[in-house]
């Protein structure tokens, strides 16, 4: 494995271990995250767009950080909006 990869991974490791860290210290920011993206998600919206109004409003109504250009978003960042995803996904198929 190169250096340079060695250190993309430990960077995003430790991208990873400080939005943990924010999520534990305010559990609230889940809550208010799903309930945006439940808002806002639609399967048949302009998934760009409507991923940028979540990334958005996540950031204005949290603590979280999420740049609106998703040419922007860090590893993290795309994790934690994919994870979103899911969760309102597996929460529509349940209904």
């Amino acid at each position: 494995m190169s250096s340079a990869s060695e250190m993309q991974k430990v960077r995003i490791i430790n991208e990873l271990r400080e939005f943990i860290k924010k999520l534990l210290q305010d559990p609230a920011i889940l809550e208010q995250s799903l309930a945006i993206a439940r808002e806002h998600y639609t399967e048949e919206g302009d998934s760009r767009q409507m991923w940028a109004t979540i990334a958005n409003e996540i950031s204005d109504n949290t603590s979280v950080h999420i740049p609106e250009d998703p040419s922007e978003h860090s590893e993290a960042d795309r994790l934690f909006l994919e994870v979103l995803k899911e969760v309102v996904d597996e929460g529509k198929a349940l209904y």
